[in-house]
């Protein structure tokens, strides 16, 4: 039973894709960023995994999420205190030891990032330790694992060139079994833009779901 954990911020301007408000403005960052949101939650749901689970900073219940629609049938947690790899290890140990199966984690930050990589990605972690899916920056977009694997979240060098290849470098390390999938493109800085589907700039492609009043999961902390 493969869960997939999402990594979401609260699309507020000025909070939010603060690398794009040069280009698009704050609320014209915020807006791609609630699109995205939108998007990786139609492809999570879309790829018929055995649950999702969008892990929120700030945590559920905070005014920050009241105009955001989220759907039904997601459990929501919160992200927590720390750094990124931090919050990450939390997430990654409570969803591995509160339920069966293995564990995907992703951002929404890659449109890209669409239903049929995410069977692929489950398929294969059936089959190895571990999965990941590089994106052109040097970081990665998704990563799943079969087991708690603190030692790939500390003291890592995040938002840097360097985190997917030391990633992969600790995972060799381990004698981990770990599948690569295609490289992808993120979503981070102005020329990234350029990656963008041309639809994600216009206002029809904001979150316009109906929403369901916000449920924090058994799991959450």
């Amino acid at each position: 039973m493969t869960r997939l954990v999402i990594f979401a911020k609260a699309p507020q301007p000025g909070a939010v894709k603060t690398r794009l408000i040069p280009a698009l403005g704050a609320d014209g960052a915020a807006a791609l960023a609630r699109a995205m949101l939108a998007h990786t939650l139609q492809q999570a749901l879309a790829a018929g995994l055995d649950a999702v689970e969008l892990c929120l900073s700030p945590a559920p219940g905070d005014p920050a999420w009241r105009s955001v629609a989220l759907p039904a049938g997601v459990d929501y947690t919160a992200q927590g205190e720390g750094d990124l790899g931090e919050r990450m290890d939390r997430a990654m140990q409570r969803a591995l030891t509160l339920h069966p199966g293995p564990v995907l984690l992703i951002g929404t930050d890659c449109p890209a990032l669409g239903s049929d990589h995410l069977r692929e990605a489950a398929r294969q972690l059936a089959q190895h330790d571990a999965v990941l899916l590089p994106v052109a920056d040097g970081g990665y977009v998704l990563i799943g694992l079969q087991a708690p694997c603190p030692a790939l979240f500390t003291h890592m060098a995040w938002s840097t060139s360097a985190v997917a290849a030391e990633t992969l470098h600790r995972l060799a390390a381990l004698g981990l079994r770990v599948w690569q999938g295609p490289m992808l493109h993120d979503i981070d800085e102005a020329a990234d833009l350029a990656h963008l589907p041309a639809s994600f700039m216009t206002a029809k492609h904001q979150a316009k779901s109906a929403s369901s009043p916000i449920r924090t999961s058994a799991s959450s902390s």
